[in-house]
């Protein structure tokens, strides 16, 4: 017995006995045990209700590639490189990295749970089964690595006209790749380059983006960190309808890239900014600076009026940070 097939069975959110779960799988009741605590110590909030059993606190999708597929429009389902939804990897950016010039175009690797997601500047990003949405997408260019110039702040744009699409608009980008929401970060966006400087390369593009939160996992991340439950007022939509709603977006606005580079989506991001006009601080290695954010500018670096003048910043070295 895996741990896959029996959160599938308690997907709908009916409570279930260990009895009933053990004559169904076949299995002891120990065994049952034995699973339930390992989705646990990943982050799923299975609760015992005495002799009612074990259940979800509210139902959950598992992530179907046929169902996501059919919600992707006809035309760009059939751009599609590849769509794999596997229940466990190490991380799905990792996954198309492997998979170097054999991967087409456009494929997509989702994953239910992730053992070693990672975000910006190493850091890891918390991947509890069945709950939210882990997305990489492998996007080829002809144009070499200074074509890619502001490649992650378009896709902070790309990620919000998903959100758009499904009706959820309470959100705004905070440079250089997160997704903010007024209780916090929603989404991190983490792109990775491989290829040639002036000729032909390749982006992994991962996105992590939260649709229902515990209690525990706020806990433990460290940061403000907010969900599209609360954002809908407190139903999380249909985590297939998300992930075809991502994929069309992405599909969509990478193409846009490819054609108009981040040209295409200054006007987008200036409206989504969340740092223009406010106070910051950046730390960087070796110095500090306060201002006020000015947008970003061409190239998607960070500008910010300083008492020195306008200075820009496109290092992943630098932390930015409300004054």
């Amino acid at each position: 017995m895996q741990a896959q097939p029996l959160l599938t069975k308690l997907a709908g959110g009916e409570a279930m006995s260990g009895e009933a779960l053990a004559e169904h799988f076949g299995v002891t009741r120990a065994a049952v045990w034995k699973q339930i605590e390992a989705l646990r110590s990943r982050g799923v909030p299975i609760e015992a209700r005495g002799s009612a059993g074990y259940r979800l606190p509210w139902p959950i999708q598992m992530l179907d590639a046929k169902a996501i597929r059919a919600g992707v429009p006809t035309p760009w389902r059939k751009r599609l490189g590849a769509l794999d939804v596997v229940w466990e990897i190490d991380s799905t950016s990792s996954e198309l990295q492997r998979r170097g010039a054999a991967a087409p175009d456009l494929s997509v690797v989702i994953a239910e749970t992730q053992s070693a997601g990672r975000g910006r500047r190493g850091r890891t990003w918390l991947s509890p089964p069945g709950l939210n949405l882990y997305l990489s997408c492998l996007k080829r260019f002809d144009g070499g690595f200074a074509s890619l110039t502001g490649l992650s702040l378009a896709v902070g744009v790309i990620v919000m006209r998903a959100l758009g699409a499904l009706g959820l608009c309470d959100a705004g980008l905070k440079w250089p790749n997160d997704v903010l929401t007024p209780d916090g970060k929603l989404a991190g966006i983490l792109v990775e380059l491989s290829g040639e400087y002036q000729g032909p390369c390749a982006a992994v593009i991962g996105i992590g983006l939260n649709l229902r939160l515990t209690d525990a996992l706020r806990q433990q991340a460290g940061q403000p960190i907010s969900d599209l439950a609360t954002l809908a007022g407190g139903e999380a939509p249909d985590r297939n309808r998300v992930a075809a709603a991502l994929i069309t977006a992405l599909c969509e606005g990478l193409d846009q890239f490819d054609r108009q580079g981040f040209a295409g989506f200054v006007d987008d991001y200036a409206s989504h900014d969340l740092l223009r006009g406010a106070p910051l601080r950046v730390q960087g290695p070796q110095a500090q600076w306060d201002g006020v954010g000015a947008g970003v500018d061409a190239r998607g670096a960070l500008c910010v009026r300083t008492e020195e003048g306008l200075q820009s910043f496109d290092s992943a070295d630098v932390s930015v940070r409300r004054a």
